[in-house]
């Protein structure tokens, strides 16, 4: 694989469309963040060619974050192109995680390692539940609740340390606000559920940091807060929604509003930055 510039971006990003529910983090970080740095989320792409046509992309964000799509399977070069880059963790489909992962990450430490069906939805086919409450954007609401919400998520859904779950908290706090991509389910004051979008492009949307806290769960909240962010989205031209399930009880709402599970998924966090030296 060789390294891929800016003049490569718009047969990169031809090469992974069609494929968008399978690669909607190197899609979106291409879009909205690019290949020049200045964020952790710009990237580094490195590329394969047959017949003068793209077949692989190995994509890293500048945070370490590795995201491959890589269906010849070659993973071997994939992982030889990034030698020496710092990586934290790897995320995408499960099958090119895991290739990845044996090419000399195997025995790295990690704090999280999560296998996830992965689903995708047809919005014209999305059935809406009924139920309280009203969606407000992430800025009209409690900040102190919300950001509660999200550093229960950071310790438990991840994992993280608790010394830098705070920092991640405000962090995210601030990009959702910047980019809008969060709603809250609201029923007059009392916040009842949290979703997101982490990928967006003009027909499709990834959902993410879906959130109902303990004591308000089982009541459908969170399928409402999603179906509703979804209805929102399909005004602007989105046509699809993919995302993955933590648990057998999120797995089953999503299906309750019309997803249908297209494969699995896999995040990957080492535990400190990882560096391949090849032989």
């Amino acid at each position: 694989m060789i390294r891929a510039n800016e003049a490569d971006r718009p047969e990169i990003e031809a090469f992974l469309a069609p494929h968008a529910p399978f690669a909607m983090f190197p899609l979106n970080n291409l879009a909205h963040y690019g290949m020049a740095g200045g964020s952790d989320y710009a990237v580094t792409c490195w590329i394969a060619r047959r017949d003068g046509l793209v077949t692989d992309v190995m994509t890293l964000c500048d945070n370490g974050m590795a995201m491959p799509f890589l269906p010849s399977a070659d993973y071997a070069a994939a992982v030889a192109a990034m030698e020496g880059c710092p990586l934290m963790g790897i995320i995408g489909p499960t099958d090119q995680v895991r290739g990845v992962e044996a090419q000399g990450f195997a025995d790295a430490p990690r704090t999280l390692d999560h296998d996830e069906p992965h689903f995708l939805l047809e919005l014209d086919r999305m059935t809406l539940p009924d139920g309280p409450g009203m969606l407000r954007p992430l800025q009209d609401t409690p900040a102190d609740v919300i950001k509660g919400w999200m550093l229960d998520y950071q310790l438990t859904a991840l994992n993280t340390p608790a010394g830098e779950a705070g920092q991640m908290v405000e962090s995210s706090y601030a990009n959702y606000v910047a980019r809008d991509s969060h709603r809250v389910l609201m029923e007059e004051q009392t916040p009842l559920a949290m979703t997101g979008f982490n990928a967006q492009l003009p027909d499709i949307v990834q959902i993410g940091g879906v959130y109902t806290p303990p004591d308000l769960r089982g009541h459908g909240y969170a399928r409402r807060a999603l179906a509703l962010h979804l209805v929102e989205a399909a005004t602007r031209g989105v046509n699809r929604a993919t995302l993955f399930s933590a648990s057998d009880m999120a797995a089953r709402a999503y299906r309750a509003i019309g997803f249908e599970r297209i494969g699995d998924w896999t995040l990957l966090l080492f535990d400190g930055p990882q560096r391949l030296v090849v032989p």
